[in-house]
């Protein structure tokens, strides 16, 4: 059997408000909030005492979402903080955006950073990263005509 779709792209944060600001300051639009906790919780993520704060965003089209996820219990592990680009695991989350310069600098006073520049990939795209909260990198697409 295949996979029927990707579902969401889960994400551990620290301060949920500030990341639920930059994702939705960039377009994602709140599809819930909710907590989780007990067995099913522990069992699906083979952690104890699982006590997390959930917030679901989507993309304006409904077919992509990410979940927020902050954990109240265990306590969330920090990782190293501000990553590059090139280490080993997931690295980056991209959206395609109408207008990429705008985009930064409506995403700038959230704290996001570029982390070189805005490149021009050919004629097709112009294409950045920035780093969001919690030091997530967020690839940015814009189409060229």
């Amino acid at each position: 059997m295949a996979v029927q779709r990707m579902d969401n792209v889960g994400i551990v944060v620290e301060d949920m408000e500030a990341a639920l600001a930059f994702f939705l300051e960039l377009g994602l639009e709140l599809e819930g909030r909710t907590e989780v906790k007990g067995p099913v919780a522990d069992q699906c993520t083979g952690l104890d005492d699982v006590h997390c704060d959930i917030a679901m965003v989507r993309t304006p089209d409904g077919l992509s979402r990410l979940e927020l996820c902050r954990y109240r219990s265990p306590v969330a592990s920090a990782g190293p903080h501000n990553p590059p680009h090139n280490i080993l695991g997931t690295h980056r989350v991209m959206f395609a955006v109408d207008d990429l310069e705008e985009t930064v600098a409506r995403l700038r006073p959230h704290g996001a950073e570029i982390l070189g520049g805005i490149a021009r990939f050919g004629d097709s795209y112009l294409l950045s990263y920035v780093r969001g909260p919690e030091g997530i990198i967020v690839g940015l697409a814009e189409q060229l005509a």
